[in-house]
């Protein structure tokens, strides 16, 4: 028989010190720290540990003895159970210090090199309604909360909504998100509405069944809409009902210009592999970004903040310092939009990016734009950026580097330090792989600027562009 556990404890009157990752915040308690999310620093509340370690534990609140004087009041009817927005109670202006704290503390701690004095966060341009992209999963196992458990009530099981964090299988049902214009929530309650009426079956994730499965919304500052609705095809008669259910969704919303939909047999909601269909009008949107115009398709990564895209960008082009003779290597461009964004002032840009269906956008974003010195071509980095492609195209003057969450792959770093281009401009979703890389890089670069950029209020995620300007330049 195994031993029982001992009950950990409740503790009481806690006060919360300081915001930690992921959005949660920390106080010490026994030469611990504890990690505790939905509270603000200067809260003080009983804490209930749920988990404890050797050097830290994790714990909820169940009661606020008192609330900070540094906390805002949420706007969202889902703060405190969908896992997005997770800074919702604290002020802006707070967040946007603690992000710059937060890429403080990781290239000092993390990349070890010598800095500057970092430039001021750029807050973003919108708090709200600011992406441009959200995605929906469709579940008939709703999530339900512990409140909702205790009442005896019975609930609608098919929801249509945001994954929880923990619970890979059920789905929060959203009435309203505020990340994105307004149309959308009535674009996707219209879809969940309308399914439920008419029996449609939504997605069984452990089952594998299901057909109503996932829908994904986009738009652009052009006022076009997209929107792709994934099915999942297991029965007689289940093609004809998603028609039905696009014909209704085309009706009833003329502001779609692009509705598309696939069928998708995989374990997972991925697109990339899939073959997607269109049902109404185009396979694409454009969006605007000064005098250029950029096509987003149904697989193509866009900034999905687009106003502040275009101060990230701009940052990104400043720090390149360009004069019109630069060759430049834009590294992970996506649909080519940094790589377009700087051409004009460049003599040639090599865009390399990893999804073919992107870089095939990115050459007609050149094309719709009258831009003939980008050259663009699909592959992994690391087997892409080679020596001998850089001997075949020309050493670079500039790299532009936006690498995933990952950062970059240590083949491609050293590729980068044996191009030796006199400037890198580092722009980064996640400053603490970013600072790897730095800590490479730092034998034969020296971190000239550093612009923290906020991309997504009311999370704790944050960019980050880096200029790196070569040592002892001949």
């Amino acid at each position: 028989m195994g031993r029982n556990k001992k009950p950990l404890p409740l503790l009481e009157g806690v006060t919360i010190e300081a915001v930690a990752a992921e959005g949660k915040c920390l106080f010490h308690w026994n030469d611990l720290v504890v990690f505790v999310p939905w509270c603000v620093p200067g809260d003080v509340c009983d804490v209930q540990l749920r988990r404890k370690k050797n050097s830290f534990a994790e714990g909820e609140v169940v009661r606020f003895v008192e609330r900070s004087k540094v906390r805002a009041v949420p706007f969202c009817q889902h703060f405190g159970v969908c896992g997005g927005c997770k800074w919702q109670n604290l002020p802006y202006e707070e967040q946007l210090r603690f992000k710059q704290q937060q890429v403080f503390d990781q290239l000092t701690r993390i990349g070890k090199v010598e800095l500057p004095e970092f430039r001021p966060i750029l807050g973003s341009v919108k708090t709200t309604e600011y992406r441009n992209k959200l995605d929906f999963g469709a579940s008939n196992r709703r999530y339900l909360t512990n409140e909702e458990i205790a009442s005896g009530q019975e609930f609608q099981r098919n929801a249509l909504g945001f994954h929880i964090t923990g619970a890979f299988d059920k789905i929060l049902p959203v009435e309203k998100c505020w990340l994105m214009d307004d149309l959308h929530n009535e674009i996707r309650n219209a879809i969940r509405d309308y399914a439920i009426e008419h029996g449609i079956s939504f997605f069984d994730l452990r089952a594998q069944k299901g057909l109503l499965r996932d829908v994904i919304i986009r738009n652009s500052q052009s006022g076009e809409w997209m929107v792709i609705i994934q099915f999942h095809f297991d029965e007689t008669g289940d093609e004809a009902e998603a028609t039905e259910l696009l014909q209704y969704v085309a009706e009833q919303f003329p502001q779609i210009t692009s509705l598309m939909y696939l069928d998708n047999q995989k374990c997972n909601d991925t697109i990339g592999d899939q073959n997607i269909r269109v049902f109404k009008g185009e396979d694409h949107i454009f969006e605007l970004m000064e005098d250029l115009r950029f096509k987003v398709g149904p697989k193509s990564f866009y900034q999905t903040n687009t106003e502040q895209a275009y101060h990230l960008y701009s940052v990104a082009r400043d720090f390149a310092g360009l004069t019109g003779s630069e060759t430049v290597y834009d590294l992970y461009t996506g649909t080519g939009t940094i790589a377009n964004f700087v051409a004009r002032q460049a003599r040639q840009v090599i865009g390399i990016e990893y999804v073919p269906e992107a870089i095939e956008d990115a050459k007609v974003n050149s094309i719709i734009n009258g831009i003939k010195n980008t050259l663009f071509y699909a592959g992994d980095m690391k087997d892409i950026l080679t020596d001998d492609f850089i001997a075949g195209h020309g050493r670079p003057d500039i790299i532009i580097t936006d690498p995933p969450r990952a950062g970059m792959h240590p083949d491609v770093v050293k590729t980068i330090l044996r191009a030796s281009p006199s400037r890198i401009v580092y722009v980064s979703c996640n400053p603490a792989t970013q600072a790897r890389d730095l800590q490479v890089l730092d034998s034969d670069y020296l971190v000239a600027e550093v612009q923290p950029v906020d991309m997504f209020p009311h999370t704790p995620h944050v960019e980050n562009v880096v200029l790196l300007i070569r040592r002892n330049l001949e």
